[in-house]
Protein backbone atom coordinates (compact mmCIF):
# COMPACT_ATOMS: atom_id res chain seq x y z
CA UNK A 1 0.00 0.00 0.00
CA UNK A 2 1.28 3.42 -0.87
CA UNK A 3 0.47 6.59 1.00
CA UNK A 4 0.78 10.14 -0.27
CA UNK A 5 0.14 13.15 1.91
CA UNK A 6 -0.03 16.58 0.35
CA UNK A 7 -1.34 19.59 2.20
CA UNK A 8 -4.70 18.64 3.66
CA UNK A 9 -5.15 15.47 1.62
CA UNK A 10 -4.24 11.84 2.00
CA UNK A 11 -4.19 9.23 -0.75
CA UNK A 12 -3.91 5.46 -0.35
CA UNK A 13 -3.15 3.22 -3.34
CA UNK A 14 -3.66 -0.53 -2.98
CA UNK A 15 -2.35 -3.41 -5.09
CA UNK A 16 -4.54 -6.27 -6.26
CA UNK A 17 -3.77 -8.50 -3.27
CA UNK A 18 -4.24 -5.59 -0.85
CA UNK A 19 -7.66 -4.77 -2.32
CA UNK A 20 -8.61 -8.44 -2.01
CA UNK A 21 -7.41 -8.57 1.61
CA UNK A 22 -9.22 -5.34 2.42
CA UNK A 23 -12.51 -6.57 0.95
CA UNK A 24 -12.31 -10.11 2.34
CA UNK A 25 -10.59 -9.55 5.70
CA UNK A 26 -11.48 -5.93 6.47
CA UNK A 27 -8.01 -4.46 6.97
CA UNK A 28 -4.68 -3.75 5.31
CA UNK A 29 -1.73 -2.29 7.20
CA UNK A 30 1.71 -1.08 6.16
CA UNK A 31 4.52 0.82 7.84
CA UNK A 32 7.64 2.84 7.19
CA UNK A 33 10.69 3.01 9.44
CA UNK A 34 11.88 6.63 9.76
CA UNK A 35 14.98 6.84 11.91
CA UNK A 36 14.12 5.21 15.22
CA UNK A 37 10.37 5.73 14.73
CA UNK A 38 7.77 3.78 12.74
CA UNK A 39 4.89 5.40 10.90
CA UNK A 40 2.08 2.90 10.33
CA UNK A 41 -0.89 3.39 8.06
CA UNK A 42 -3.92 1.21 7.61
CA UNK A 43 -7.28 1.00 5.94
CA UNK A 44 -10.12 -0.76 7.72
CA UNK A 45 -13.74 -1.59 7.11
CA UNK A 46 -15.89 -0.19 9.88
CA UNK A 47 -19.57 -0.94 10.24
CA UNK A 48 -19.92 1.89 12.76
CA UNK A 49 -19.05 4.70 10.31
CA UNK A 50 -21.28 6.05 7.58
CA UNK A 51 -18.56 7.96 5.72
CA UNK A 52 -14.85 7.63 5.05
CA UNK A 53 -12.82 9.01 7.95
CA UNK A 54 -9.16 9.27 8.95
CA UNK A 55 -7.59 9.46 12.38
CA UNK A 56 -4.07 9.41 13.74
CA UNK A 57 -3.03 7.91 17.05
CA UNK A 58 0.26 6.47 18.33
CA UNK A 59 2.05 7.11 15.03
CA UNK A 60 -0.64 5.22 13.09
CA UNK A 61 -2.90 6.71 10.45
CA UNK A 62 -6.17 4.79 10.24
CA UNK A 63 -8.55 5.32 7.35
CA UNK A 64 -11.98 3.82 8.09
CA UNK A 65 -14.36 2.93 5.29
CA UNK A 66 -18.02 1.94 5.65
CA UNK A 67 -18.48 -1.76 4.87
CA UNK A 68 -21.04 -1.08 2.14
CA UNK A 69 -18.50 1.03 0.21
CA UNK A 70 -15.83 -1.69 0.44
CA UNK A 71 -18.22 -4.47 -0.58
CA UNK A 72 -17.32 -5.95 -4.03
CA UNK A 73 -14.53 -3.41 -4.67
CA UNK A 74 -12.19 -6.28 -5.56
CA UNK A 75 -14.40 -7.42 -8.46
CA UNK A 76 -16.18 -4.27 -9.64
CA UNK A 77 -14.96 -1.56 -12.00
CA UNK A 78 -14.61 1.23 -9.43
CA UNK A 79 -11.10 2.66 -9.37
CA UNK A 80 -11.67 4.00 -5.89
CA UNK A 81 -13.66 6.28 -3.65
CA UNK A 82 -13.12 9.56 -1.85
CA UNK A 83 -14.51 11.87 0.78
CA UNK A 84 -13.82 15.08 2.62
CA UNK A 85 -14.13 14.97 6.39
CA UNK A 86 -15.63 17.64 8.65
CA UNK A 87 -12.25 19.37 9.07
CA UNK A 88 -11.65 19.53 5.32
CA UNK A 89 -9.25 16.58 4.99
CA UNK A 90 -9.61 15.09 1.51
CA UNK A 91 -9.25 11.28 1.55
CA UNK A 92 -8.75 9.31 -1.67
CA UNK A 93 -8.50 5.52 -1.81
CA UNK A 94 -7.79 3.86 -5.13
CA UNK A 95 -6.48 0.81 -6.92
CA UNK A 96 -2.79 1.07 -7.82
CA UNK A 97 -2.25 0.75 -11.57
CA UNK A 98 0.94 -0.20 -13.36
CA UNK A 99 2.82 2.78 -14.76
CA UNK A 100 2.82 3.27 -18.51
CA UNK A 101 6.61 3.61 -18.45
CA UNK A 102 8.72 1.23 -16.36
CA UNK A 103 10.32 2.73 -13.27
CA UNK A 104 13.58 1.31 -11.95
CA UNK A 105 13.49 -0.13 -8.44
CA UNK A 106 9.71 -0.34 -8.34
CA UNK A 107 7.91 -3.68 -8.21
CA UNK A 108 4.57 -3.37 -9.99
CA UNK A 109 3.93 -7.10 -10.38
CA UNK A 110 0.85 -6.95 -8.09
CA UNK A 111 -0.51 -3.66 -9.43
CA UNK A 112 -3.66 -3.56 -11.52
CA UNK A 113 -3.15 -3.49 -15.29
CA UNK A 114 -3.24 0.08 -16.52
CA UNK A 115 -6.42 0.65 -18.55
CA UNK A 116 -4.54 3.15 -20.74
CA UNK A 117 -1.88 0.63 -21.76
CA UNK A 118 -2.02 -0.41 -25.39
CA UNK A 119 -1.28 -3.93 -26.52
CA UNK A 120 0.50 -4.17 -29.83
CA UNK A 121 0.14 -7.88 -30.50
CA UNK A 122 0.46 -7.74 -34.29
CA UNK A 123 3.99 -6.33 -34.63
Amino acid sequence: MKIRISGNSIRLRLTQSEVSNFVNHGKVRSSCQIGSQTLAYEITQDGAVNQITANMSNQTITVSVPKEIAHFWDIDTRVGFDAKDEKGLYILIEKDFQCLKPRPNEDESDNFPNPQATIDSYD
